[in-house]
């Protein structure tokens, strides 16, 4: 496998991935694990009280559901990555509205770019998250850096 990614996967998306179920538990979970310590994220009484349906997911608790849509482009032999040289270099997070308990969402990732810098190369992706009505939920910007040799 060659370690420089293939710069004509500019621009392309991938087929939407599986519908992902939210929930509460999870939720929780990964407010405890990060210190966010609101009751929102634990208290569904307490995220009502702030009109949402259920309780409220961090924003970065999706970094965990756009790294798996991401695997659809790292695992493709043609897209010419080398995992074991790939370090995480940032990540953005828009949000169209809180993720709640119950959501269901579809994620459909999206190359924007890969370029070379310094004998390496940065690639930004893009997951974008909607609901299976199609509404934009939230998207999710990455920009992973591929070590050259």
């Amino acid at each position: 496998m060659t370690t420089t990614p293939d710069p004509s996967f500019a621009g392309r998306s991938y087929p939407a991935g599986p519908v992902h179920t939210v929930s509460a538990a999870k939720i929780a979970e990964f407010a405890r694990a990060t210190g966010a310590a609101s009751a929102l994220h634990t208290d569904p009484e307490a995220a009502r009280a702030a009109g949402c349906a259920d309780v409220v997911a961090p924003p970065t608790f999706l970094v965990s559901l756009a790294q798996a849509t991401e695997a659809q482009y790292i695992e493709d032999p043609a897209a010419g990555i080398d995992f074991t040289r790939v370090v995480h270099g940032e990540e953005a997070f828009t949000l169209h509205r809180p993720v709640v308990a119950g959501d269901r969402l579809v994620p459909t990732l999206t190359v924007e770019r890969v370029r070379s810098a310094g004998g390496h190369t940065m690639v930004t992706t893009r997951v974008d998250l909607a609901d299976e009505a199609g509404a934009e939920v939230a998207s999710v910007r990455s920009m992973l850096v591929v070590r050259g040799d």
